[in-house]
């Protein structure tokens, strides 16, 4: 009853409204004269430095995915959730290539989406149109694995009712008043608010990775029970350690997962706020910081299992809901008022990257859906309206999500999203170094990587779900006598690159027309103070072109 859990509730409503005063008020931190311009709306005008940089792409990249998700998977299925770890220390050395260019050639032209980009260089507003549908599909999982997040810890306060209104009837709420300050602010409020959301997150880590494994016994109590828990499971891939049947899985979800961080559009919307390449530069060195927190954070999954943390009941019968495992695991261990604070730690932690995944997804359907095929001419004042508006729907769209669906594991939405998003790889991050490949030639292995991947998501099933029930496909379904499974992402990227290089040798052959780069080659290495493309100019220039793809 929620009666047990009123001073967590006291601290953890305190705080939730804390940071959503702090989103109202960011309208008028650093804020320019007129707010009704899509780069102050959604980028925060492009001006911010390190240490704002560093805490909104960090609060971006680390969420209830993070406190939540892996802990859960950890708990669940051992060794196979530290894949998180390894894959944010493997990104930051290739995007550190890869971002600065793209802030670059963004700053000199007025891009404000990946797809504004790729239509510039492939000369192509198809592909471009692709690229933005697919970074909004793939936000949607993940903006709702943060509803997971604040889900469970509603759900452990119990702060939830028996029908499906009363259940998710908080999460509402509360989706609403990020909705009304997003709208309100902008990029800037998710931005104020990461520092009290990293703040909260680190206190709360440190205190646990020193005051729980006291509490327990000690690290080799702590791995023993979590040994003891997986040996007695039907599962064999099931373990402290990995074996020979999930390596594979393993190195590919973590290298699919690294190559998928940086193309989601919440991201790039992070990066492209920068005020200069420095500021990037500095921030992919930092960042690794932000790894080791991830670490910590896991072994909660096994820390959950020594405390005897049995999950809660999850939405559908006899089910439970792996999620709740560590909001249980600081209720049980954590007086009630750090209990609250810890829950406001994860609730805040899903706020900032909601924030930013709707921003994201707004600002690729205002520029690359209604700027190009409903209304050319809208003025800058419009294009910030429409915004607005479309991360409203974006939100609800994420709730509905949670209404709809049930998964054992919310880290399979970010998963799912995460393969969906790796098929615009070819045109994006390799686009920034190449442009090679034929714009046609993209848009067709993407078509293929797109449908392969979801035929293979289709029939990976779970203990709950007979289809979409994870990532991991069993290579038994292309015919290899092997029981191991492999990363449906990895597969379903590599076919497109293939399919894509193939076309396009195959229409270089054929002198198929392969339109005009938009971009010239020190575009990619502007900096700050830079003068930039006068805004319109390659719009108007496109539109004399020749037919496009």
């Amino acid at each position: 009853m929620w009666r047990d859990h009123l001073t967590e509730i006291i601290v953890f409503s305190f705080l939730f409204l804390l940071v959503s005063a702090m989103g109202f008020v960011a309208a008028r931190w650093r804020a320019p004269k007129d707010m009704a311009h899509l780069d102050e709306w959604g980028l925060g005008g492009r001006s911010f430095g390190g240490w704002i940089t560093w805490f909104l792409v960090g609060g971006d990249l680390y969420t209830a995915y993070t406190f939540v998700a892996v802990p859960a998977l950890m708990f669940g299925a051992g060794a196979a959730g530290f894949f998180a770890v390894p894959y944010t220390i493997v990104i930051y050395p290739l995007v550190f290539l890869v971002l600065v260019r793209l802030w670059s050639v963004s700053h000199r032209h007025g891009f404000v989406t990946p797809a504004d980009f790729v239509r510039n260089r492939f000369d192509s507003p198809v592909l471009a149109l692709l690229i933005a549908i697919t970074g909004i599909v793939a936000t949607m999982p993940y903006i709702a694995l943060q509803l997971v997040g604040i889900e469970a810890v509603l759900k452990t306060m119990g702060v939830t009712g028996d029908n499906a209104l009363a259940r998710h009837l908080p999460i509402i709420i509360a989706f609403a008043i990020l909705a009304a300050y997003t709208y309100q602010s902008g990029l800037r409020a998710p931005a104020l608010i990461a520092f009290v959301k990293d703040s909260l997150i680190y206190i709360v880590i440190l205190v646990a990775v020193v005051y729980l494994p006291y509490k327990l016994g000690g690290w080799g109590d702590i791995f023993a029970a979590a040994d003891a828990k997986f040996d007695a499971s039907p599962n064999p891939n099931d373990g402290i350690l990995l074996n020979g049947n999930n390596q594979l899985q393993y190195v590919t979800l973590a290298l699919g997962s690294a190559l998928a961080l940086f193309l989601y559009p919440h991201s790039i919307t992070g990066v492209l706020a920068s005020r200069n390449r420095d500021v990037i530069k500095r921030n992919m060195s930092a960042l690794p910081a932000y790894s080791l927190l991830l670490g910590l954070i896991a072994l909660l999954g096994y820390m959950a299992i020594a405390a005897g943390v049995k999950p809660l009941p999850g939405n559908s019968a006899g089910s439970v809901d792996n999620n709740t495992i560590v909001p249980l695991l600081f209720d049980q261990q954590f007086p009630d008022w750090f209990a609250g604070v810890a829950y406001a730690a994860i609730g805040i932690g899903a706020l900032v990257p909601a924030a930013i995944m709707s921003i994201a997804a707004a600002n690729l359907f205002t520029r690359n859906i209604y700027k190009e095929y409903l209304k050319r001419d809208a003025s800058p004042a419009q294009e910030a309206n429409v915004s607005k508006i479309t991360s409203l729907v974006v939100k609800v769209g994420a709730v509905a999500c949670i209404v709809f669906l049930d998964p054992q594991f919310s880290i399979d939405l970010q998963l799912i999203g995460g393969v969906i998003i790796l098929q615009t790889l070819p045109a994006v991050a390799l686009g920034l170094y190449t442009r090679w490949f034929h714009r046609t030639g993209l848009i067709v292995g993407w078509a293929v990587g797109m449908g392969l991947g979801m035929w293979m998501l289709y029939q990976v099933a779970s203990p709950t779900k007979k289809h979409f029930g994870g990532s991991a496909f069993p290579l038994s379904e292309f015919g290899f006598d092997t029981t191991r499974t492999i990363y449906v992402g990895i597969v379903a990227v590599l076919v497109n690159l293939a399919v894509a290089a193939l076309v396009t040798l195959a229409l270089r052959a054929a002198k198929v027309a392969e339109g005009v780069d938009g971009t010239e080659p020190d575009d990619y290495f502007a900096d700050e103070g830079d003068p930039r493309v006068t805004p319109g100019t390659d719009r108007d220039a496109e539109s004399a072109r020749e037919p496009v793809a």
